[in-house]
């Protein structure tokens, strides 16, 4: 699927707090206060959504059909449309929609969550690899960054200083006091309308507050910066280990209008993947997100805004590259995931961060990014744009 052929924008963007273990909370614990957000910057309640769709991972929660529990919490009952993707919520952003593109729908709710915590992640993403050849040599997701990165230094792309940089770069948009707001960025909606939030939101999100105060650590390690984890990546170039989930809104042509005063219409989103085998690419390269972009019509005009999801900071060498984004392109002004990695969010807020962006009139062109996979093996791109002011 490419370029739409009906107004579909994203009107609404909640994220929680990102923390680097939520002892103590359930999923839905984490979830519904996001939910409730977005639902309320839209002025709509859980009745007004046409479909429902998700993104989470059994793995990370370490339970087979985790995902249903999240939907109890959302609400169920009277029977809804809905569906779940089993990777990040950008590919369940792209179902839904496609979905209100049919017809079939003209709102939808997405959201994604993850705890990473709960495992090992490093071993927790080797499952992803093939069953024969690569999953029983348990090669971690930041050995196989690591390849990646060495490949792209011995290729005269980048050194260690130039990843520094982007280490440092990107962790400064997200520090508190930066120029945006980064860590829960809520989208107004229309002047006078209703929050939406009920008694019971507040109150989940007061026990959410007090519980989170209490968890131990943040998104930060605990190794120094510059300590190799795998050489030639050290710490800083490594994404936190992180829980959190996001929740974005969708809506169709004059109902967007009636939600927003700029939606952040999508202009076009497209998904391609890679070789399974890591053998047979060439790592320097992402042929699989040019491709994405050329046919989501990320080339037919320039953007001012990239939201990247390049968890390391070798990783956004090669997107900057196949994605032909020049110095001009502000990109992750949020920080992206080597600021926050709630792994199965992570895409997702890429995307509503773009939105948010043109929501605030921070940009008119913006393009969203979103991988899964190893070394960027999957990927997704989409082109929002705001209206002419």
């Amino acid at each position: 699927m490419t370029h739409a052929r009906r107004d579909v924008a994203i009107v609404a963007f909640a994220q929680t707090d990102h923390r680097h273990r939520t002892d103590g909370l359930s999923e839905v614990e984490t979830l519904m206060p996001v939910l409730h957000d977005a639902l309320g910057q839209a002025g709509l309640a859980a009745r007004d959504i046409d479909f429902t769709c998700s993104g989470s991972s059994d793995y990370l929660a370490g339970r087979a059909f985790s995902f249903t529990m999240a939907l109890d919490g959302v609400g169920a009952w009277p029977p809804i449309a809905e569906s779940h993707v089993e990777t990040d919520g950008a590919w369940a952003l792209y179902e839904a929609w496609v979905k209100i593109l049919t017809g079939a729908a003209d709102t939808a709710l997405v959201y994604a969550f993850g705890t990473s915590s709960a495992g090992d992640i490093r071993d927790v993403l080797t499952r992803q690899l093939d069953p024969y050849y690569l999953a029983p040599l348990w090669p971690d997701p930041v050995a196989l960054a690591a390849l990646q990165a060495r490949a792209l230094i011995d290729a005269g792309d980048t050194d260690e200083r130039a990843l520094a940089g982007i280490a440092a770069r990107s962790r400064a948009a997200a520090a508190p006091g930066a120029a945006v707001p980064q860590r829960h960025c809520g989208t107004g909606p229309r002047a006078g309308q209703p929050r939406g939030n009920d008694g019971r939101a507040a109150w989940i999100a007061e026990t959410v507050a007090a519980r989170s105060a209490d968890a131990k650590g943040t998104v930060r390690g605990s190794r120094a910066a510059d300590d190799y984890v795998v050489a030639p990546l050290r710490a800083r170039d490594c994404p936190p280990i992180g829980d959190g989930a996001a929740a974005v809104v969708l809506a169709a042509g004059d109902t967007a209008r009636r939600i927003h005063d700029r939606p952040a219409w999508i202009r076009g989103i497209d998904h391609r993947i890679e070789a399974h085998a890591l053998g047979v690419r060439d790592l320097t390269e992402s042929p699989s997100t040019r491709l994405a972009a050329t046919r989501a019509g990320a080339f037919d005009a320039p953007v001012d805004t990239a939201e990247l999801h390049a968890p390391f900071t070798s990783q956004e060498v090669v997107l900057r590259k196949a994605l032909r984004l020049g110095d001009d392109v502000t990109v992750n002004p949020s920080g992206g995931a080597l600021a926050a990695n709630p792994v199965m969010a992570t895409g997702l807020i890429r995307l509503g961060e773009a939105a948010a962006r043109i929501h605030r009139g921070a940009s008119d062109r913006a393009l969203a990014h979103a991988t899964a996979g190893p070394c960027l093996q999957q990927n997704l791109v989409a082109v929002l744009e705001g209206e002419t002011r």
